[in-house]
């Protein structure tokens, strides 16, 4: 089932590969980035804002009021807003200069689970971490290795279990995890799979979150929709996008009822000349309380 729901766009900065929104509860504020541009995105009052980096920057998590935890191509950094201070916490790749961060989310737990992949889309260069912080450092642990497009990185309402994908596999992952701490026990099982979709081949599952129900909403690249999920996997309804390449959904507002997504210009097919005009663009739907709402982004204690 599809919505017909009158789409607004948030912000109309077309970004190369727009990625990562993220709903800062306490400053009441979206944030997003363009990963090959370096950047990091906002609006406030009206006023759209950009924050410019050295390196690919691609997921946050929000720290406080004024500090966000940084994904990027050299690890995670803990960055100020108003004084752009950023500070290195821990080193993820740093020496290698042909891969960057991808996806990225906070944990329940306490931890944040990133994606690195190949810069060139090279197969089988990326990986998946998690990092607990502590005050000797943390720990970092490597989950998944010979990945090409690590996404969808998300977390079950109930605690039970992480989700992820690797893009060019068409699968979404469900790895159960300890209910007390989060790490990874036990063996991943698939949760969905679009190889199934035979009549829509280019559904390739992009970042996710979790709702207030326990469902999880995917953003499928080529695909212009969203699509939601029920805990055990059953395809329950998609909300259709004005571009194809929607990257990563967010929820936010005081009620956590609108659903932010991400979209790129990045790569878009020659054949779909109606993607071009709105590719890039940060979208937002609305919706009645009963439809859907979301939850509250974990916050990194650091």
């Amino acid at each position: 089932m599809s919505h017909s729901l009158a789409v607004e766009i948030f912000d109309d900065r077309g970004c190369t590969l727009g990625e990562g929104p993220l709903w800062h509860p306490e400053r009441k504020q979206l944030f997003w980035f363009d990963i090959v541009n370096n950047t990091l995105l906002s609006r406030l009052d009206g006023q759209a804002l950009t924050w410019q980096f050295d390196r690919n920057v691609s997921a946050a998590a929000w720290v406080d009021h004024d500090h966000l935890l940084i994904a990027s191509e050299t690890g995670l950094s803990r960055f100020n807003l108003d004084s752009h201070a950023d500070e290195m916490l821990c080193e993820i790749e740093a020496d290698n200069p042909l891969t960057r961060s991808n996806d990225g989310r906070a944990d329940p737990w306490g931890g944040f689970w990133m994606g690195t992949m190949s810069k060139a889309g090279e197969m089988g260069q990326g990986t998946l971490y998690r990092w607990r912080p502590s005050p000797d450092g943390g720990a970092l642990q490597v989950l998944e290795t010979e990945l090409s497009t690590p996404n969808a990185i998300c977390f079950d309402k109930a605690r039970a279990c992480a989700y992820w994908a690797d893009t060019k596999t068409r699968i979404i992952w469900r790895q159960p995890v300890d209910p007390e701490t989060g790490w990874p026990q036990g063996q991943k099982t698939i949760f969905v799979d679009l190889n199934a979709t035979a009549d829509s081949p280019e559904y390739k599952p992009d970042g996710a979150v979790v709702d207030a129900e326990g469902c999880l909403w995917n953003a499928q690249w080529g695909a212009a929709r969203v699509a939601r999920y029920s805990p055990d996997g059953q395809f329950l309804s998609a909300i259709s996008l004005l571009t194809g390449h929607t990257s990563c959904p967010a929820f936010g507002d005081d009620d956590m009822s609108t659903l932010f997504v991400t979209t790129a210009q990045q790569k878009l097919p020659e054949d779909r000349p109606e993607w071009q005009e709105r590719a890039g663009q940060t979208f937002a739907f609305e919706a009645l309380k009963a439809d859907w709402a979301g939850q509250v982004e974990p916050q990194m204690v650091l």
